[in-house]
């Protein structure tokens, strides 16, 4: 078919990191066109109806689920609020529901939390607020890191120097047992960790509980330790650390109100446009080709898909460097989570769960295994065998907003930890509804009743989620966070700044840095990056 209109830049999904950098191209000038494969925006961050026949117009949020990490700059910037964006603080943040019966809350006002973690563990209270200091005091050194490219190694020169610069700058003051601290932090595993500094095995079901979502890894594999500081980076201002919020709308008001801040700023955007090939001449992309035969020419490509998608299916191999093929093709991924996703006609109840919890305290509760039992589900997961001890984290969200459904019904999302991408002995087509009826009934046993409320039902294995979303081997960060996959190192060595090896070309999803979570830091600084290329 004849090209359409040519464009400054082009953006490859509508996910929320694509249409901040979208929105912020847009504003320095440049003619931008969104192409989204979905009839509709936002990649995982949407709201959709869970069963159109049995629960009409009951919606919830499909994939991601929570607004934790949303940076401040890109609200501010794109000016989010006065697209209708509103979010509802999740107090308490974390609440794990304990097999014992009781209820832990990690509650943000700090008095309350003592009084509370003093009638659940009151030898480790001390020790809590320890562990919480020191994570806070590190984060606000790794702040600056989250907004800026990473270094690259491979740079000579003064230029080197400024990055080396840069690097340093926010340690200037750190004390030597900071940097320790950090250096553990980094590189041992959270259970280790949390053995050590802990007595309570209900603590350290909480604190696992805020650490490791989507990430590849048990709880007592090296390097898993980073998760308690990575939730605590998104945030912004100090005030901010670890900030959880509700979206009223579900997530897809968030990419609703992106959506609306491109369009008005000039930004084209068309669902249902599939792109088939990422175009180039010799050495410079000139646009893409669509599934339908249409080609779209432009100087600037920017890939919100994750990196093996993008190079290994888009892109001619041929085009790439042999050793940043074989380092694309060696990107750990193995997406871990699912999904499983319910309309019920009333509020489950949570055996140990307060009385006195507003309807926004129930909304969230997690159901987290012991460090021994997540391990041994990790590597049930590795082996391909759907582990006995699953990691459920349920967010009701009709308790918060509801406008998601009608008639008196319930909503509830349920992120799924420790699913194998492959069976090793069936299929997911097989299994999906195994998986649904495993997880309603590692509810039930949490809150009694809960089966014979469920009006529906719908099951997104990782398998789903690939094939729904696009993201290779399910994996909700385009590549696994881990420390050989961070900074400089992600998405590949010496290309960890947002450019590729095709001149013009660029990523600006969750697989740069800093990584996965609806942050729009990825997009945000991919911009950047590419305005200061452009001059």
């Amino acid at each position: 078919m004849p090209a359409n209109k040519e464009y400054d830049a082009i953006i490859i999904g509508a996910g929320h990191n694509g249409l901040t950098t979208a929105a912020y191209l847009a504003a320095a000038g440049l003619q931008t066109l969104v192409l989204e494969r979905r009839p509709v925006v936002g990649g995982c961050a949407v709201t959709e109806e869970i069963d159109s026949e049995k629960a009409p117009g009951c919606r919830v949020s499909t994939a991601s689920y929570i607004a934790s990490m949303l940076r401040p700059e890109v609200i501010r910037d794109l000016r989010l609020a006065d697209y209708g964006l509103r979010m509802v603080a999740c107090e308490p943040g974390v609440q794990a529901a304990l097999p014992d019966g009781r209820v832990v809350s990690w509650w943000g006002d700090r008095n309350k939390l003592a009084a509370h973690l003093q009638e659940i563990a009151p030898a480790d209270v001390d020790a809590f607020f320890a562990l919480d200091d020191e994570l806070r005091r590190l984060a606000l050194y790794l702040q600056p890191f989250f907004l800026n490219p990473p270094p690259d190694p491979e740079r000579r020169g003064f230029a080197r120097i400024g990055e080396l610069w840069r690097m340093a700058k926010p340690f200037k003051g750190i004390a030597g047992r900071e940097v320790a601290g950090l250096t553990r932090f980094m590189t041992m595993s959270l259970g280790d960790l949390l053995d050590e500094r802990f007595e309570s095995d209900a603590i350290k079901r909480l604190i696992l509980s805020n650490s490791l979502y989507g990430k590849h890894g048990g709880p007592y594999q090296p390097g898993t330790a980073m998760g308690l500081l990575f939730h605590l980076l998104s945030g912004g201002e100090e005030e901010r650390q670890g900030f959880a919020g509700h979206v009223i709308g579900g997530m897809g008001a968030i990419t609703q109100a992106m959506a609306q801040s491109c369009r008005d700023r000039g930004v084209k955007i068309r669902c249902d446009a599939e792109v088939q090939s990422i175009d180039r001449k010799e050495s410079q992309v000139c646009g893409v080709t669509l599934t339908d035969g249409t080609t779209i020419d432009a100087t600037l490509v920017v890939s919100n898909a994750d990196p093996k998608r993008t190079f290994l299916g888009l892109c001619d191999r041929g085009a790439l460097p042999d050793d940043f093929v074989r380092a694309v093709e060696a990107i750990k991924m193995n997406g871990p989570c699912g999904k499983v996703n319910f309309v019920m006609d009333a509020e489950p109840q949570v055996t140990g769960m307060p009385a006195s919890h507003s309807p926004t305290e129930r909304s969230l509760f997690t159901l987290p295994p012991s460090l021994l039992e997540a391990e041994d589900s990790y590597h049930d997961a590795l082996m391909g065998r759907l582990p006995a001890h699953l990691w459920v984290d349920c967010v009701l969200a009709s308790n918060v907003d509801d406008s998601l459904c009608s008639d008196g019904r319930h909503v509830m999302t349920c992120f799924v930890q420790y699913l194998p991408y492959k069976l090793a002995d069936s299929n997911w087509g097989a299994q999906r509804e195994t998986l649904g009826e495993r997880v309603t009934a590692i509810i039930e046993n949490y809150a009694p009743g809960f089966s014979n409320s469920v009006i529906a039902r719908r099951v997104h294995t990782p398998l789903d989620l690939e094939q729904a979303f696009g993201i290779t081997e399910g994996n909700i960060f385009h590549g696994d966070i881990s420390i050989n996959q961070l900074s400089f190192m992600r998405p590949v060595p010496g290309y960890a700044q947002y450019r590729t090896p095709i001149d013009g070309l660029y990523l600006c999803g969750a697989g740069t840095h800093p990584g996965g979570g609806v942050t729009g830091a990825p997009g945000y600084n991919a911009a950047r990056r590419i305005l200061a290329d452009r001059g």
